[in-house]
This record gives C-alpha cells, sequence and structure tokens, in this order.
C-alpha cells in the first residue's frame, strides 16, 4: 500500500509512471523525494505543479547532504529558486558550507534569489552577443554555433531562464538572416580539430589503426595536465559529487593542508600476492603520472593484509616493474606499517556502537541479501571482551568475526573489518593472528597517508559509500576516491589463479613467460617500457573499462623500437652460398662458434647448422662492411661485420622454380646482398643423395656494373649460433575465458602453435656483446631481445614482434 502511495506521489511531481517506478527501486532516493514531496505539499497547501516537482526530484537525486533537505526544499516550495540554474547554485553553497548555521543572506545572495530578468534586459543581452559574432554570422548562417550566443548571454545575465534566452536568440537570428535555405540545411563537414597543448609533431604524425589513419592521441601525462580529469583540488574534498561531511570535516581538511602544504598526493597499494600485468600498468601511470602532472607524490603502498597468499619475490618484482616503467615512488609503504594503529581504530569503532563481533561462518556471509547477524545488537563491552579474545588467539579460523554496522552500494550488509588468521605475516611474524580486511584498511591507510585522490579501478565504485562511512566513523581525514576503468586485452588472460593454473599445465614456463601480459612477461619479452605507457596514454584517462586488441599494444612498440633497436642481420633457416668469384680482400680468421670435428673425407669445421666445411676454409677472403646502425639516420653509427666468399641467406630466399611474382634469388634472376654493394647470381645448385638443397654457388658483381636486381635479401658471413625464440597468441580465441566463445574453459583454447625454438639460427657477429633485456631489429625478420637465459658463447633471443602487423591476425 505504501508502494502504491509513494507512486501516486511520484507521479503527482510530473514523473512518468515508469520514471517513478525506477524511483521506488532506489531506496535512498525515493525515501528522500518522499520527504521532501510531503514537506512541500504542506507548505503549499496545494497540489505541485510540474516545474517544482521537476526542481524537488532534481534536489533529491542530486543533494548529498540530507540535513539541508528542509532548508532547500522550504526556498523550492516557496518559489525563491524556481530555475534550475538556481538548484544548481544552491547545492553547490550547501555542499561547499557544510557547518551550521548557514549565513541567508550570503545564500540568498549567491543564488539569485529575488533577482528579477525582465524580457528586455534579454533581449537587450542577446542582441549584443549578436551584434560581436554579426560578420561571422552573416558568414556562416545556420551552420554558426548558436550556443555561444546563448552563452554569452546567460553569462551576461546568470539568473535569466534558459528557455527564455533560447527563444530569444531563435527570434533574433530568425530577423537577422531569414529562413533556412537549402543550403543551411546541409551538414556542415567535419573538421578534425587539433586537441589542446598537442604539439605540431603529433598533429602531422598520424598512426594507422585498423586500416585507418588516425591522430595521434596525447600523451597521458598531457592529458593529466589537461580538462580529461576535472578533480577536486586538495583540500576541496568537500566539493566531489558524494563526499560525505560530518561536523568535523572543515576541520579536520585544515589539519590535512597543514600537513600536506596544499599537495597532491596518490598512492599505488597492490597485493603482493602476484605479477603485475598491462592492466597494472595503466593504474601505475594513473596514479605516478597524476602525481607527477601536478607536482605531487605517489606512495607504494603494499597491501599486506593477507599472509597467507603473499610471498616475498612478489614485493620485489613489483617494486621492479614500476621502477623499469620510470616511476620513482616518494616512499614504498606496507599496511603492515599501520597494523597497531589499525587495531587501535577498531576497538575505538566498536565503542562507538559501530562494528561488532560475529559468530557467522563464511558460507552464510555469502550470496545476495544475506540474512542479518544474530549478534548485530550485542552490547558494546562483550564485543571489546571477545574482540580482545580474538586478538589473544581463543578463537578458531572462521569462528569469529569484527563486522561493521553498515550496508554498501550494493548490498553487502557488515562487512568485515577483522579475521582470524594463524599464519605467520612476512614482516610481522607471529605478532598478530587477527588481520584486517581490504574494505576497512584502505580507507584508513589512504587517511593516513594524507592522500588527496584515491584512485581505484571501476569494480571498487561499490566501496565508495563504506569508504567515506568509515573514516566519518571515526572522525578521520576522508580522502576522495575516484573511479576509473579497467585495462584488458584479447586473447589474453591475467588472472593469478588461472596464470598458476597454466603454469601448472606446463602451457608456459613461470609468470615472466613471453607468451603472457604480466608486465614481467612483456619485458622478457622485450617490449620497451616507453611502448607501454604510450599504449596506456592512447587507451586514455577513462572511465567505461577498455578491452583493447594486442596489435594496438604491438603498433606502439614498434613506434619506439623503430628509432631505438639497432639494425643487424640473422638468418633463421640457413642456407650456404659460396661466391666463386669473391674479390681479392685481405685474409681474415674465420670468427664465430666452431668446433673441430671428425669427418669421412678429412678433417671438417662444424659450423653448428649440419653443414660442414673443409679445414682449409679457417682462412677466408674477407672484407669488413660498414653497416648502419638506423639506416634512415647515419648519424646513429654504424657496425662492422666481415662479408666473405661463403655466406648463409634464408633458405625461402632461394627457388628453383619460382611462381610468378617471386623477386629473391633464382635461375636467371640475380639479387642483391644487403649493405655490401654486390649482386649474386646463380651458377650452381649442390644437393644432396636425398636430392634437398645443400648449398648453392653463385658469381658476384658490383651493384652498379648491370641492371638493377629486383630484392636485395639479407645474410650473414662468419657468423655466431644462437637460439631463437619466435612467439604467436597463446590462445586461439579472443576472450579465452568466456564460456559462449570456449565452452570447455581456457587451458582447452590453447594455440599449439604458440612457441617454435630455432636451435641453431645464425647471427651476424656485432651482437657478440649483447646483455639480457638487449634489443635488435633483425633486417627483414623482427624485432628481438636477448633473453636472459643467454650464456658466454651461446646467445638467446626473444622475437619481440614482426616488423609488420600480420595481416592474417584478426
Amino acid at each position: 500500500m505504501a508502494a502504491l502511495d509513494s507512486l501516486s506521489l511520484f507521479t503527482g511531481l510530473g514523473l512518468s509512471e515508469q520514471k517513478a517506478r525506477e524511483t521506488l527501486k532506489n531506496t535512498v532516493l525515493s525515501a528522500q523525494l518522499r520527504e521532501a514531496a510531503t514537506q512541500a505539499q504542506q507548505t503549499l497547501g496545494s497540489s505541485i505543479d510540474k516545474a517544482t516537482g521537476t526542481l524537488l526530484y532534481g534536489l533529491a537525486s542530486r543533494l548529498r547532504d540530507p540535513r539541508r533537505l528542509s532548508f532547500l526544499v522550504s526556498y523550492i516550495a516557496s518559489r525563491k529558486i524556481h530555475t534550475e540554474i538556481q538548484l544548481s547554485a544552491a547545492l553547490e553553497y550547501v555542499q561547499s558550507h557544510p557547518l551550521d548555521p548557514i549565513n541567508t543572506e550570503d545564500f540568498e545572495q549567491e543564488c539569485g534569489v529575488g533577482v528579477v530578468v525582465t524580457p528586455e534586459q534579454i533581449e537587450e543581452a542577446v542582441e549584443a552577443a549578436i551584434n560581436r559574432h554579426r560578420a561571422k554570422l552573416l558568414v556562416e548562417r545556420y551552420h554558426f554555433n548558436m550556443g555561444l550566443l546563448m552563452g554569452e548571454a546567460r553569462a551576461a545575465l546568470r539568473w535569466a531562464d534558459g528557455k527564455m534566452i533560447k527563444h530569444e536568440v531563435d527570434m533574433q537570428v530568425l530577423h537577422l538572416l531569414g529562413p533556412k535555405t537549402e543550403t543551411d540545411l546541409e551538414k556542415k563537414p567535419k573538421v578534425a580539430k587539433a586537441r589542446p597543448g598537442e604539439t605540431d609533431r603529433r598533429t602531422a604524425k598520424d598512426v594507422v589503426e585498423n586500416g585507418e589513419a588516425v591522430v595521434q592521441t596525447l600523451s597521458l601525462m598531457e592529458q593529466l595536465r589537461g580538462e580529461a580529469l576535472k578533480f577536486h583540488k586538495p583540500g576541496e574534498n568537500y566539493k566531489t559529487p558524494g563526499y560525505v561531511t560530518t561536523p568535523h570535516t572543515m576541520d579536520l581538511l585544515k589539519q590535512h593542508l597543514e600537513i600536506t602544504g596544499g599537495q597532491v598526493r596518490t598512492r599505488f597499494p597492490p597485493e603482493p600476492n602476484g605479477i603485475l600485468h598491462i592492466g597494472h600498468a595503466k593504474a601505475i601511470n594513473f596514479n605516478f603520472g597524476y602525481a607527477k602532472a601536478n607536482n605531487g607524490i605517489c606512495f607504494l603502498r603494499f597491501d599486506d593484509t593477507n599472509p597467507e597468499k603473499e610471498e616475498a619475490k612478489f614485493f620485489t618484482a613489483i617494486y621492479d616493474m614500476v621502477a623499469w616503467l620510470g616511476y620513482t615512488p616518494y616512499k614504498v609503504t606496507y599496511a603492515s606499517d599501520y597494523f597497531d594503529q589499525l587495531y587501535a581504530w577498531a576497538v575505538e569503532l566498536i565503542c562507538r556502537g559501530q562494528a561488532y563481533v560475529c559468530h557467522q561462518r563464511g558460507e552464510e556471509l555469502k550470496g545476495h541479501n544475506p540474512l542479518p547477524s544474530p549478534w548485530r545488537d550485542r552490547p558494546t563491552e562483550e564485543s571489546l571482551l571477545l574482540f580482545e579474545a580474538m586478538r589473544k588467539g581463543k578463537f578458531a579460523e572462521g569462528e569469529a568475526t569484527l563486522r561493521m554496522k553498515l550496508v554498501m552500494e550494493d548490498g553487502k550488509m557488515d562487512p568485515v573489518a577483522y579475521r582470524v588468521k594463524y599464519t605467520p605475516h612476512h614482516r610481522t611474524g607471529d605478532t598478530w593472528c587477527i588481520y584486517p580486511t581490504y574494505d576497512y584498511t584502505h580507507c584508513l591507510c589512504d587517511s593516513i597517508e594524507h592522500i588527496t585522490h584515491s584512485l581505484c579501478t571501476k569494480e571498487f565504485q561499490a566501496r565508495r559509500s563504506s569508504y567515506f562511512w568509515l573514516c566519518n566513523a571515526l572522525d578521520v581525514y576522508c580522502p576522495v576516491q575516484w573511479e576509473y576503468g579497467r585495462l584488458n586485452l584479447h586473447y589474453a588472460v591475467v588472472s593469478k589463479r588461472k596464470i598458476l593454473q597454466l603454469v601448472a599445465a606446463g602451457a608456459v614456463r613461470d609468470w615472466d613467460d613471453p607468451r603472457l601480459f604480466t608486465l614481467t612477461a612483456l619485458r622478457r619479452r622485450g617490449f620497451p617500457p616507453e611502448a607501454i605507457n604510450n599504449f596506456c596514454a592512447r587507451v586514455g584517462v577513462t572511465v567505461a573499462q577498455a578491452t583493447m586488441e594486442p596489435h594496438l599494444l604491438e603498433a606502439c612498440v614498434r613506434d619506439v623500437l623503430n628509432d631505438t633497436a639497432p639494425r643487424a642481420m640473422a638468418v633463421l633457416e640457413p642456407l650456404q652460398v659460396v661466391i666463386t668469384n669473391f674479390p681479392a680482400a685481405k685474409v681474415s680468421l674465420l670468427q664465430g662458434v666452431c668446433v673441430l670435428g671428425e669427418r669421412q673425407g678429412g678433417v671438417h669445421l662444424d659450423l653448428g647448422v649440419g653443414i660442414p666445411v673443409p679445414q682449409t676454409l679457417l682462412l677466408l677472403q674477407a672484407l669488413d662492411i660498414q653497416v648502419p646502425n638506423f639506416p634512415a639516420d647515419e648519424t646513429k653509427g654504424f657496425h662492422q661485420v666481415p662479408f666473405g666468399s661463403t655466406v648463409f641467406i634464408e633458405r625461402t630466399d632461394f627457388k628453383e622454380e619460382p611462381e610468378p611474382g617471386y623477386k629473391r634469388l633464382a635461375w636467371g634472376q640475380p639479387v642483391g646482398l644487403r649493405h655490401t654493394g654486390y649482386v649474386i647470381e646463380l651458377q650452381h645448385v649442390v644437393k644432396g643423395p636425398s636430392g634437398c638443397v645443400e648449398s648453392l654457388k653463385v658469381t658476384c658483381r658490383r651493384a652498379d656494373a648491370g641492371e638493377k636486381p629486383k630484392a636485395f635479401i639479407h645474410w650473414v658471413s662468419q657468423p655466431l649460433t644462437c637460439e631463437i625464440r619466435l612467439y604467436e597468441r597463446l590462445f586461439q580465441h579472443k576472450n579465452p575465458e568466456d564460456p559462449a566463445e570456449v565452452p570447455d574453459g581456457f587451458l582447452s583454447d590453447l594455440n599449439p602453435a604458440s612457441l617454435q625454438v630455432v636451435e641453431a639460427a645464425l647471427v651476424d657477429c656485432s651482437v657478440a656483446l649483447a646483455k639480457p633485456f638487449d634489443k635488435f631489429q633483425f633486417e627483414r625478420l623482427g624485432y628481438f631481445s636477448v633473453d636472459p637465459d643467454s650464456n658466454q658463447g651461446q646467445l638467446v633471443f626473444n622475437r619481440t614482434i614482426t616488423l609488420k602487423e600480420d595481416p592474417g591476425k584478426v
């Protein structure tokens, strides 16, 4: 019956029946609106007109401090506040003046109470705005931005009714321009606008995504300095929508400003129970980047409240990844630093009647709308004694918890603040057998460290009410929680539990397997940290969750490596080529990893590729070739490689019977050897007993001594033998965790070709001194990084990415 009365009341305010029913589902809004409507009816003594009803609904849905409801309703019911702009000013005023009493004279002046704007004033203001833009208006006609005229008129007459201004603008423009013509009705062509603060270099440089050229986005730092985020200023927490104030708020904020000096403070708070992944890169960039953009500081705080799952290796790996991405924490802290203070506050919370010891089991607390705890109203003194007993280890795990008396946004009732765990802590040992939860710890640690902007992902939005509630329940400084969208990638899993399953199944080696999207894996594969930061900037500071294609991240990697990875030459499937007329040159000792071995027919050298070479070739004729480190910019230097009478080329760069369009080495089709200035032409094909091609004999000539060849191929001479690991996507489907896409689970979706190992590839000797994580572009093959598995005399390379995106990928 009460619901029907409320429905009738709400429709009487001018709400549609559907809107009224939706409002009833929101218990807080419907209660506030019911109270506002009831008071307004009592004041008016009659029914409420639609205009007043709209203002009352706006008030109930936007007011964050229920104490001010009666005060503001009285102004609306008496029609002292009768426009939307006045209501907005009133809401802003009470939010920025949380302390009692309100200065009514100041309030009314700020809200335009009693100010009358005449039609003549509106006419004059619109006429003045039109005259300022008359010339452009006559040229652009109805394509002109009429909002500009309305904005200027409203700026001149702050309390004027917006509808009256729009009507006056329409009338005066029609009088000036006359009715719209066909040309006026045509759509104005869109012109790409340069983003504020964007440099000439950025506007000039386009990137290609999905086959279309698009202008690069602003860097994350530029976004954080610009209009992308309109966060509160330090100390102005109370101006944030949803922020809950108390009589102590302003004093606490004053103390906060005295401590911080108005400095922006953020924190990156990972749990040390796993390795950071690509989604964390956005969080790191956001927290550290926002602080840096505003000359502030950022803490790295380990949320170490669950000793069962935490390991020392994770602390080290997390710190290393933050540093690898280029950020230095102002200070490294731990939730465990504050265990004594957190415990003292928990006792205080019980004393204030806001927490109690509960004996419901974990399974009883799960699911939607669990029954209220039968121990919710137990005496304070009893909860204090039981909490102390928990602290002294008198309860088994699961027998008792400390719960807070509140209901969260998602309907979760009385979240747990402390639970019993008999697991030694990595820092505090066995000092504690009770540990605080995230819901209890996080906001209080933020308060202790005087964080100004507590930035977290969207799934924590349901905890915002408990965040504010707990700080206010203890009368401590309350920061502001801001939420942003997570960053995910297709063809990937980042869940710690699922990565452990992959490791256990032998699908990957460990957390840093280059096929994963953990940050340690991306580093091992050769992704530069700048590329990951640029990718986060391209994704932007979004509220919505973003699930991106891996090729967008790879495009950022290519942009960086193209400018930073020096060139070298390597051959994955070697084919020996002997140049029979090699030009006379100095004699050089054969370089490379060579071993003497006994073979039929005499002593041979083994190059590690199954190709026997007579010992008489130990001394070879060779030229020293100068190869630019970056062919597009020779000012970045050169490296030297030997060019001898025996070279090795890719087996795919030769065909006895080429198909139409084949441009590499074939009968009657010479090719150039990159960087040498020579062209080789096929003379003889040497085959083994099985008919397989074992080597080629060719002649060479200067590249400028005849017709230009159709192609230039890479090669190596006197090379090093190395191992090369070629990676593809680990999963075959975009969403391996989606049962609709992969019914048998993500482990059934593994790509059997995700790793190919080339054990005896050849690379030129310029990379001989390379160290783990050094990066190179192997010409025509892709970008490669030295793997930590390398040892002296045996380099191992990971292919980071190919030179161009594979058009076959979807």
